[in-house]
């Protein structure tokens, strides 16, 4: 059975595309496969992945707007067990269009669904802030993991996502979402509050922060530059660990009380 999860948190700079893109190829060297979708206008995942989003013909935009446009006319095989579902600058206009002209916001839920392929996961790339593309995101979704970076900040925002994921499960209708965990980014282990931070997150999320942190590395920084993820360019970094123990964690079923 198929896993789709949105990564989201409504404020920028704390990880999300890094994770969808390790934890991804995190996930295929275990076997498995794994669909990556570019929901973000800046289209930094798709980027990464090798293709210029102002060149696409066919993008997540398309999945969003129209109808008769399905999965495999718009998905880009990059292996054996990776596909993207590639962003585009186009998705920009989606967020105004969708609100203005009131596109349903479960085209992308029945757009993942509705394909012939067989994928053990799905995430989902999504914008900074709660706009109507990361609600569409947990829509579509059974499961979120918002990545919070280990700073003073951190619990700011969540907030937010707790109230949208009560939103879209009683006000409309996606009763099967799910936290699937807290992702702690950014863990400085040179700072002496960064550890007091990530306890204190524990404490005020008790089972609801993945075991697995991402340290502060700077191969996690590097990698996309080279058009390669952390997990190729420097398998035996701290951030490439840490995201395969990430990806073990994943499939480890979650305990329920």
């Amino acid at each position: 059975m198929t896993q789709t999860i949105a990564i989201a948190n409504q404020k920028g700079g704390v990880g999300k595309t890094t994770t969808v893109l390790n934890l991804g190829l995190a996930l295929a060297n275990r076997g498995k496969r794994v669909l990556m979708v570019d929901l973000d206008p800046q289209a930094s995942l798709t980027t990464f992945m090798g293709f210029d989003p102002y060149r696409l013909q066919r993008s997540s935009y398309s999945l969003l707007m129209y109808p008769e446009i399905s999965l495999v006319r718009v998905m880009q095989t990059i292996s054996s067990l990776v596909a993207l579902l590639p962003g585009s600058v186009d998705l920009a206009t989606a967020a105004i269009r969708m609100v203005q002209e009131q596109h349903p916001l479960g085209r992308l839920r029945s757009g993942l669904r509705e394909h012939q392929f067989t994928f053990d996961f799905i995430l989902i790339d999504t914008p900074p802030g709660l706009n109507v593309l990361t609600v569409a995101a947990l829509f579509a979704a059974d499961q979120l993991i918002i990545p919070v970076q280990c700073n003073y900040g951190a619990m700011h925002g969540i907030k937010a996502i707790q109230d949208i994921i009560r939103h879209v499960r009683e006000g409309m209708g996606n009763s099967d979402l799910m936290l699937r965990g807290v992702l702690p980014t950014f863990f400085d282990r040179e700072s002496v509050f960064t550890a007091k931070i990530l306890a204190d997150m524990r404490v005020l999320l008790p089972g609801q922060v993945f075991n697995t942190h991402i340290p502060f590395d700077s191969h996690v920084a590097d990698a996309p530059h080279t058009g390669k993820s952390v997990i190729d360019y420097a398998p035996e970094s701290p951030g490439a660990a840490a995201y395969r123990l990430l990806a073990e964690e994943l499939l480890t079923p979650k305990a329920t009380d």
